[in-house]
C-alpha cells in the first residue's frame, strides 16, 4: 500500500485479537508518521513494524496542542 499525501501512512496489515499488526520492512516515512506526526490526531499510532502500538510522540512532547486538538 502506497503512503498517503496527507503524512498518514498507510494503514496496517490487519488486526490480531483486536490489536493491529504489520509485517512490512519499515520506512524512513512510516517511521516518521508513526512516531512524530504532528498530523495524526491518534496519540497510539499502529506499530511500524510488529504487533500492537507505538505513541506518537509529537503529542507527549506538545499536550495542550493534543488537548487543542482532539476538540476539533
Amino acid at each position: 500500500m502506497p503512503e498517503t499525501d496527507d503524512e498518514r501512512p498507510a494503514e496496517p496489515q490487519g488486526r490480531a485479537a483486536g490489536l493491529p499488526y504489520d509485517w512490512r520492512r519499515p520506512t524512513a516515512a512510516r517511521v516518521r508518521a508513526r512516531l512524530w506526526n504532528p498530523g495524526d490526531r491518534r496519540l497510539w499510532t499502529p506499530k511500524t513494524f510488529g504487533w500492537g502500538y507505538d505513541l506518537n510522540f509529537y503529542w507527549v512532547v506538545h499536550p495542550r496542542r493534543y488537548l487543542r486538538a482532539r476538540r476539533r
